[in-house]
């Protein structure tokens, strides 16, 4: 008998060699596969969370709109459509109190009112004021406007863009601008509006008590059109307190997709009459952990 053709093993190995590395391509390729379809439903799910927040934004502009002199505090809807649903809340920005424009006085009352010693919360709403005028820091802060001249929108004069830049004013404790947060604004005026003031921004303005504002508060809730009566409540603080046109607003939103996926943001938005668009953004922040509402 003749010995076997040696050449046949070596077919025979490099024929096995080939058949577990097309099955090993062919493991790669289903996993490149799934990975990629992994990377398009996630891309897929991000581009209808964005259009939802989109769908929240416009229906936050037509909302502003439509309520014209109606306030705007703690307004919160739901918009549902194929892909998902937008749950959005609004409130005025003119009820809080402006870091930029508001009195002296009123910054240092606001400052006492979250813990501040009165001496310190006096330096530093100065040197909050003298922040405005960098080039004249002796200039006297301005008397609060009335009437029209009160009711302006923002102005392109706002010395901040963001309140956490009031850190680096000098004597600002970090617990200080973390309680003052939620009562003050960078797009708002020298006055605040008294429909759509939070309780807390009441409370702060300079010597309203407690019994003040918890009739300044039932009187709102009773006639909120009486508003020279709803005013008187808090005394000479009402010097403060003008009603204006509710155009500037904040928007808390969550957009919530079908299979659970979910994305937030937290904007400011402006509605301008006779604009020549529906509404701008000033300020467009994605919310990390979607919980807003």
């Amino acid at each position: 008998m003749k010995d076997s053709d040696p050449r046949r093993g070596v077919i025979l190995v490099t024929v096995l060699w080939s058949i577990a590395l097309l099955s090993a391509l062919a493991m790669a390729a289903a996993v490149t596969f799934r990975g990629y379809a992994g990377l398009m439903a996630i891309e897929r799910d991000r581009v209808q969370g964005d259009a939802l927040l989109s769908a929240g934004l416009e229906t936050a502009a037509g909302m502003i709109d439509a309520l014209g002199d109606a306030p705007l505090a703690n307004v919160e809807t739901t918009v549902n459509l194929a892909t998902g649903s937008a749950r959005l809340r609004l409130n005025d920005e003119g009820g809080r109190i402006d870091v930029g424009k508001a009195p002296a006085i009123v910054l240092a009352a606001l400052l006492r009112s979250v813990g501040a010693p009165e001496a310190a919360a006096n330096d530093v709403a100065r040197r909050i004021v003298d922040r405005r005028h960098p080039r004249n820091g002796s200039r006297v802060d301005p008397a609060p406007r009335s009437g029209n001249a009160a009711s302006k929108l923002p102005t392109t004069s706002q010395p901040f863009s963001d309140l956490r830049q009031l850190q680096f004013i000098p004597g600002m404790m970090p617990d200080w601008l973390a309680a003052i947060q939620p009562l003050t604004t960078i797009f708002g005026a020298d006055t605040v509006n008294p429909l759509t003031a939070p309780p807390g921004v009441i409370a702060a303005l300079p010597g309203v008590g407690k019994d003040q504002v918890d009739a300044f508060l039932r009187m709102r809730r009773a006639v909120p059109a009486d508003v020279d009566r709803l005013v008187r409540t808090v005394g000479d603080a009402q010097q403060y307190l003008v009603v204006k046109p509710q155009r500037v607003a904040s928007v808390e939103l969550i957009a919530e997709l079908a299979d659970g996926y979910a994305v937030a943001a937290r904007a400011v938005i402006v509605v301008l009459p006779q604009d020549s668009q529906p509404y701008r953004v000033l300020v467009w922040t994605p919310v990390p952990s979607p919980r807003l509402l």
